[in-house]
């Protein structure tokens, strides 16, 4: 029988004591929403959503420390340096608005922190470049969505289009990809407009817009101020086709817009139309169980903005247990273990759809994330 010292048996206690807080070490995650400002619509049920993320990932505890950075850019990079250099978190959840996400890229690469961006810019993850490689996008891309808009838009024989969006960079990103791949399928696009989130009035641009006499007109916006071009269009006498981006998908499109936005067609989630979704699409019961959830903490029901971030929490709970096996939480290490996990996420089911990461694609979706939607009686349904 072999006798230990008694340093050696406390050196022996000490190290079997360590081992179990080891393996069940906690993750600290932050979380950045608008949950004030002019982006509050987005930015309230992505952080309403916090509560409701996985507590638990393998052996690991997950806290979650939620800031809120009023829709400001600004102080968007004021919260991810705190989180980064004071909290010491893992991963970020966020932030709510493009132009915001846009604004932190260095910060997250720069001290190897992976984002998880439940933005609408695809210019987040696309190109790929270094910095980006450290942020992952938690919505569908606008390519996604814009191949489904144009395809239809050539299906029903409209050959000239009116383009109106924000002036920031979701509407940027929208141009670039809806313009290319108009011309690409025949169609003109006689006229670009743009506004800002905060404007109350677009006539100059909705005048110009009528002037061109399109068959069509794309709004690339967010809630109701997606539906301001509309409605002011409308009021105009605008006769023809409005068709808008998956930014519109929120109860405040459809009540600001009111009668006006009857027709629109829009791509979007499959949570806006779940009850017409067939039982055998996979999302649909994770979609079922998130909303059920949210509507019992508060008796409402989601905007598909939260489930962006009830899907980043997915994500990281099947990455983090990976990541664990290589290094510890806290470490650069377990940083850029959970980067290369999130990578490597293969037909993992959440409510938006189904993802399958790579390292050319930081976004995952494919056409399982997507629906052809209408808005019918002042509410959403299915296109057919």
């Amino acid at each position: 029988m072999v006798r230990l010292s008694p340093l050696a048996a406390l050196l022996a206690a000490a190290t079997l004591a360590a081992e179990p807080l080891a393996a069940q070490a906690q993750v600290k995650i932050g979380v950045v929403t608008s949950a004030t400002g002019p982006t509050a619509l987005v930015g309230i049920p992505q952080k309403n959503t916090v509560p409701l993320l996985p507590a638990r990932a393998g052996d690991q505890t997950i806290q979650y420390i939620s800031l809120d950075d009023a829709s400001d850019p600004t102080q968007t990079v004021t919260d991810f340096k705190k989180l980064i250099s004071d909290d010491h978190v893992d991963a970020i959840i966020g932030p709510t608005g493009s132009p915001n996400a846009m604004s932190v890229l260095q910060f997250v690469a720069e001290s190897g922190t992976p984002m998880l961006a439940p933005v609408g810019t695809a210019a987040v993850v696309l190109p790929m470049t270094p910095q980006k490689k450290w942020v992952f996008k938690t919505t569908q891309n606008t390519g996604i969505i814009a191949h489904a808009l144009v395809k239809d838009m050539v299906k029903r024989g409209i050959h000239t289009v009116g383009f109106i969006g924000f002036a920031d960079a979701y509407g940027d990103d929208w141009y670039q990809v809806f313009s290319k791949l108009a011309k690409e399928n025949g169609l003109k696009l006689t006229v670009a407009e743009r506004y800002q989130r905060t404007d109350s009035s677009v006539t100059g641009q909705a005048l110009k817009l009528l002037a061109a006499r399109p068959d069509a007109i794309l709004v690339a916006g967010t809630g109701a101020a997606a539906a301001l071009p509309e409605t002011t269009l409308v009021q105009q006498g605008y006769k023809g086709q409005f068709y808008q981006t998956h930014g519109a998908a929120l109860p405040a499109f459809l009540k600001f817009g009111g009668k006006a936005v009857n027709g629109t067609i829009l791509a979007a989630s499959l949570m806006l139309v779940l009850p017409e979704i067939s039982d055998s699409n996979p999302s649909r019961a994770i979609a079922e169980d998130y909303i059920h959830r949210y509507e019992a903490r508060y008796h409402e029901r989601p905007a598909t903005f939260g489930a962006n971030v009830y899907d980043a929490g997915l994500l990281l709970q099947h990455a983090i247990p990976i990541a664990a096996k290589k290094a510890q939480p806290g470490t650069p290490a377990f940083r850029s273990a959970l980067r290369d996990a999130l990578e490597q996420t293969h037909e993992l089911v959440a409510t938006q759809g189904v993802y399958n990461m790579s390292p050319e694609d930081h976004s995952g979706f494919d056409q399982r994330g997507r629906e052809m939607i209408t808005v019918k009686n002042g509410a959403w349904t299915l296109l057919k």
